[in-house]
This record gives C-alpha cells, sequence and structure tokens, in this order.
C-alpha cells in the first residue's frame, strides 16, 4: 500500500510539473482610439476588451516601457505623452513631449525615448529616468515615423513633406544623414540585426528597402491588388519578426495587410483585415499580430505562423496603434 500511495504522489508530482512546463504567459493589449480620446485594453487570450481609459485629446502613437509596467500614449492635441500605469490603468504621469507628438520609439535600453513632433519639424529626445527633455533636434517638415538602430546609435525619422529620412546620430544629438524616398513616408522599422531599414511611403504606395550604413535605398516593393486603384493602396505602418523572414506590411484604405518575405522581398500575400488599417504589434511570443482599424473601429487579429485573419474585436472611435505586454500578473 505505502508503494502505491509513493507511485501515485509521484505521478501528482509530474503532473504538477507538466502543467507548469505547459502555463503560458498571458498577455495585454493597448490600443490607442484617435477619435475615442480612449485606450482600449484587450486580453490576448480571451480575444476581448476588458477596459477603456480615458486620455488626452487625439492619441495615436503607443509603446509600453521595456518591462511592461507603464505604457506611453502621445496625446497630440495636448502636446504631451501620458504615462499609464499597467496595473491599475490610471494616468500617472506625463512626459515634455514637444508639440504635437505623433509617433515615438523608445531606444532597446529602455533609456531614451524619441518623439516626433509633426508640427514643429523637430524630434525630441526624453530621458524616461529623469522624465526631463534632454534634447531636440531639427529635421524636416512634418516628421512622423521614428525608429531606433539596435546598437541605439542612430535614430531614424521621417518627414512627411520632405519626404525624406533623417538619420540622428544619437551622441551628437545631430542629423548625419539624409535620404529622399517616395512621396509622404510614414514608417521607419529597422531588422533586429541591423542589417536593413524597411520604411513605407504613403503617397508613393511603396516599401523603401534601405541600407543603413550605405543610407541608401537598395529596393523599392511595389504593391498591386486586383480590383484596387494605385492611389488606393497607401502603405503605412510595418511590423518585422525578430528573425527578419517576414515583414508586414499595413495598406491604410485598401484594408489589406502585405505579408512579405524578409529575405527576397517578394509580395507573398495580402490579407484582408478592417477598414483603413494603420498600425500593429506583435504578442510578444510572435504568435499573433494585431493591427488597428481606423474606419471599422475594430482591430484584425493574424496568425503569424498561418498567416491568417482569426478574429475581428470591436473598441473604441478610430483606433490607430497597438502596444503589448505581458499582463500584470504575469501567468495564466
Amino acid at each position: 500500500m505505502d508503494g502505491l500511495r509513493s507511485l501515485g504522489l509521484a505521478c501528482l508530482m509530474l503532473l504538477a510539473l507538466g502543467a507548469g512546463a505547459g502555463s503560458a504567459l498571458a498577455y495585454t493589449a493597448y490600443v490607442s482610439n484617435e477619435k475615442g480620446n480612449s485606450i482600449s485594453v484587450v486580453d490576448t487570450d480571451a480575444m476581448k476588451v476588458i477596459a477603456t481609459i480615458p486620455t488626452g485629446q487625439r492619441p495615436r502613437g503607443i509603446e509600453t516601457s521595456k518591462d511592461g509596467k507603464l505604457v506611453y500614449v502621445a496625446a497630440g492635441d495636448d502636446d504631451t505623452i501620458q504615462i499609464i500605469d499597467a496595473a491599475t490603468l490610471k494616468v500617472v504621469g506625463k512626459l515634455p513631449s514637444g508639440e504635437d507628438p505623433e509617433q515615438f520609439a523608445i531606444d532597446p535600453a529602455g533609456g531614451f525615448l524619441y518623439v516626433s513632433n509633426e508640427n514643429d519639424a523637430k524630434l525630441t529626445i526624453i530621458d524616461l529616468a529623469t522624465r526631463e527633455r534632454v534634447g531636440q533636434v531639427a529635421v524636416g517638415i512634418e516628421p512622423e515615423g521614428v525608429a531606433v538602430s539596435p546598437d541605439s546609435r542612430i535614430v531614424v525619422c521621417t518627414s512627411e513633406t520632405t519626404s525624406m529620412a533623417h538619420f540622428i546620430d544619437v551622441e551628437k544629438r545631430k542629423v548625419v544623414g539624409n535620404l529622399l524616398l517616395g512621396a509622404r513616408p510614414r514608417s521607419a522599422a529597422f531588422k533586429a540585426d541591423g542589417s536593413e531599414l524597411w520604411v513605407t511611403s504613403e503617397v508613393g504606395g511603396g516599401l523603401s528597402i534601405v541600407d543603413p550604413v550605405a543610407r541608401k535605398a537598395k529596393q523599392v516593393v511595389k504593391f498591386t491588388i486586383p480590383g484596387l486603384r494605385a492611389e488606393a493602396i497607401q502603405p503605412v505602418g510595418i511590423n518585422l519578426t525578430r528573425d527578419g523572414k517576414f515583414g508586414f506590411v499595413h495598406l491604410g484604405p485598401a484594408n489589406r495587410v502585405a505579408v512579405v518575405d524578409g529575405t527576397s522581398h517578394e509580395v507573398l500575400k495580402y490579407l484582408l483585415v478592417g477598414q483603413r488599417v494603420w498600425h500593429g504589434a506583435f504578442t510578444p511570443d510572435e504568435k499573433y499580430l494585431l493591427v488597428a482599424n481606423g474606419l471599422s473601429n475594430d482591430i484584425s487579429v493574424i496568425d503569424v505562423a498561418a498567416q491568417k485573419v482569426i478574429k475581428s474585436i470591436q473598441v473604441g472611435e478610430m483606433p490607430w496603434g497597438i502596444a503589448i505586454a505581458p499582463a500584470p500578473g504575469g501567468e495564466h
């Protein structure tokens, strides 16, 4: 009997260990609603909105801190970046963003935040530890996209009206190079290994593949969708997988996300999403990509491995950006 009891206890321990090994992190998505002046909080396991956070006016750019404990959102019409506590879902502070912040990026180490000031033709640099502005750099007219190189040495800022990407030396805090691109460049994204910089051109209708060392475009990818006029295909947001094998490019009023091969840069397929797709974010495990559809007031959930849209979730009014982090409390 004692032997059977011991065997039973051993089996229970193995089952418990197995359950622990199979547990996974829970993730929370934060969706900025540009016209709703709010953030929709989405449980990515339940695939539903679990809370709504009131924000300042015209929230667009959105990111989480590296530890996932804070959410930063650019309230453009209030000229500030608000800080939200992920645990309490309350606004707990603000950052001196400069005039009309739109997009911003946090360096890989999580120490500095770089924000484009659309109406001011500047890039503002904020020290996240002190929450103080530590510099500004003059760039082109209507700055938009911001990306930081993996080594944190270069910040790229696109300017829509000037149609350029500006390369800014972080240490010198000055522009050290400019690259003319297709009309109205929107977003920029580095590959994780720093080998390429991808930049979308909304009016130009293309995706520039840039050598960030030579600071030259080595290829322009064009998008063609049967039944749609070229002017309806307007590339905006970009999401690149960590391994660099795939890029997902959001095509605005074309209501599609293009899947682009990370090596050949061939367009592999177009995924039908909601109306006026803007920006998106991967879950940290890259199982899903969530994208914001501004005119249908929803987000589309894409299964990354299957390259297939699996769900639509209604959120606030005119969703624009998405940030995702492990849920407070961790595992489920």
